[in-house]
């Protein structure tokens, strides 16, 4: 059963988010929070598996909330923060996915797509709204300025890896990976569990950030 965190300062948001989740067989919307400050305290007592985070809020944000959430010690369980805009490209959403957040979809997005995005997010992908991952990308790393990162952990992937690493940061799912190499989309899903496990990094989020800041992949590239 996937728990789920719903954080919106609009209680209709929160209540027509609420009654389509808890719909699903597999999901159950442990709490429903209207400000970032009492999403850190419902993430700490209901230890949920994915947090619905809306970003403009009054008191605290949801990004120092998803800060503050991601940086709780490691305990049982380890959340996984979905960011909801009304806006395809808002500048808080790349600070969220520099916070930690593993995930972006706007708030008029179909039903099906949200509850999709739940169970990705659950089950520890990245997700970007599929309409402006691309352009998502491309605004992150124009704001960006790429630093190199310790040469130790760029040497720990093997050439393909790296392929693969830039391949993700310029938008393409596995799919569209394994055509571009031409290799199985299974042995793509495997390269990519290795280069976020060497890089120790949460998910294709993360990888998106690391690879335009440590410089492997430049803006317009």
């Amino acid at each position: 059963m996937i728990k789920v965190l719903l954080v919106d300062d609009h209680a209709m948001v929160r209540e027509g988010f609420g009654a389509l989740l808890t719909a699903q067989e597999d999901m159950v919307v442990v709490a429903d929070v209207a400000d970032g400050e009492q999403a850190i305290a419902a993430a700490r007592r209901h230890a949920p598996d994915v947090i619905l985070m809306d970003i403009r809020m009054p008191t605290v944000d949801g990004l120092t909330a998803t800060r503050r959430i991601l940086e709780l010690p490691p305990g049982r369980y380890r959340p996984k923060v979905l960011i909801l805009s009304t806006f395809d490209v808002d500048d808080y959403v790349f600070e969220a996915l520099r916070a930690g957040a593993s995930g972006f979809l706007l708030k008029d997005a179909p039903a099906a797509e949200l509850v999709h995005a739940v169970r990705v997010i659950a089950a520890g992908e990245a997700l970007l709204a599929p309409s402006v991952t691309r352009r998502l990308i491309a605004a992150y790393a124009s704001r960006t300025r790429p630093r190199r990162a310790e040469p130790e952990s760029i040497n720990t992937l093997t050439r393909r890896e790296a392929e693969v690493l830039r391949l993700i940061a310029r938008g393409l799912s596995n799919q569209e990976i394994a055509a571009e190499l031409v290799l199985a989309e299974q042995t793509v899903k495997t390269h990519v569990s290795r280069v976020l496990m060497k890089l120790n990094l949460r998910d294709r989020a993360q990888a998106v950030v690391y690879a335009y800041e440590s410089g492997m992949i430049n803006p317009g590239e």
